[in-house]
């Protein structure tokens, strides 16, 4: 007689993309409990969701430490995370146990690149200022100076950060005319003379860039680099854009620099906390576009994402290659 083969608990810890639930409900391994809702799971219900799991599929809300794998109990072979950041997991501790982990790097590339030069436009041709003059009947007539703002033609960008995103984000800009392409980061890259990129110190790019776009990993040494040091190198024309992590920025710095008229604008996808509490002050100024981190938010992307999160999880389970995993 056959024995039945037993179906390993899986925890799925938000509503995700159906193109990700179809894979896994259709391989045949695994018993899927989902958090079947579109806002985070409460501490409590995680910890008790992951309960004798094999596997966990989680967001970028999830905070994935010891208390979390303690929780989870011996038999967590795999952690599989619907994002390309991972800052929300203790690695150290992940490591420890021996647990695989998934990831999405790539696949949001050309999505999040997109929604950077969106981001970086509507701050520097002040497009939410329009909207709301349209809307409020500020708008009388043509007026030469009226919500004047900067363009790329000609202009400096900084790039923070030149990975996959950074590289994609630097790409799209140079179509709009930039003169020069500067770029900081821990070294030089190879494929930088796809862009005609400068390598330069931090400091050179922050002083010398008509537009600064963040786009580095959060470590040690990059939270809380943009700081009031930082903004008082920026011209006073300069737009900066970060669509990386929040805490690379001093929330506090920027809306000094941005109050004050150190700075021009910002964009911002990214912030901390998230969601940016409704009476924060940066949502006070006029020159500072605040977005709810949709750096990923296209349909074709989050659906990539999904498959790759359950196909991950399912080479973890099954102790086969994933697709996408970080190696640490």
């Amino acid at each position: 007689m056959q024995a039945v083969q037993t179906l390993m608990k899986v925890f799925v810890t938000r509503r995700i993309p159906q193109e990700g639930m179809k894979i896994l409900s259709q391989a045949g391994v695994c018993d899927v409990s989902l958090w079947d809702s579109d806002e985070p799971v409460p501490r409590a219900e995680l910890l008790k969701g992951v309960e004798g799991a094999h596997g966990i599929l989680c967001l970028l809300s999830d905070k994935i430490d010891a208390e979390l794998l303690d929780a989870a109990g011996p038999n967590l072979k795999v952690i599989s995370t619907l994002s390309v950041g991972f800052d929300h997991m203790a690695m150290d501790e992940i490591k420890k146990r021996g647990i695989r982990v998934g990831y999405t790097p790539d696949v949001l590339t050309d999505a999040t690149a997109e929604l950077t030069v969106a981001l970086l436009l509507a701050a520097a041709r002040r497009l939410p200022e329009g909207v709301e003059e349209v809307k409020n009947g500020g708008w009388s007539s043509w007026k030469p100076l009226w919500l004047c703002g900067y363009g790329l033609s000609g202009s400096t960008v900084g790039v923070i950060g030149l990975g996959r995103i950074g590289l994609a984000i630097a790409k799209r800009l140079k179509a709009f005319g930039v003169k020069r392409l500067l770029y900081s980061g821990r070294t030089a890259k190879a494929y930088a003379g796809e862009v005609d990129g400068e390598f330069v110190p931090l400091d050179t790019l922050v002083s010398e860039s008509d537009f600064v776009v963040v786009s580095c990993s959060l470590t040690p040494d990059t939270q809380g680099m943009c700081d009031q040091a930082f903004f008082s190198k920026m011209k006073k024309t300069a737009i900066f854009v970060n669509s990386s992590r929040g805490s690379v920025v001093n929330q506090e710095d920027l809306y000094q620099a941005l109050s004050k008229g150190h700075l021009a604008a910002a964009g911002l996808d990214v912030t901390t906390p998230e969601p940016l509490p409704t009476n924060h002050p940066l949502l006070t100024l006029k020159n500072c576009v605040v977005l709810p981190h949709i750096g990923s938010a296209t349909y074709s992307t989050r659906g990539v994402m999904a498959e790759l999160s359950a196909r991950n999880l399912l080479g973890g389970l099954q102790g086969t290659d994933m697709p996408s995993e970080l190696t640490f």
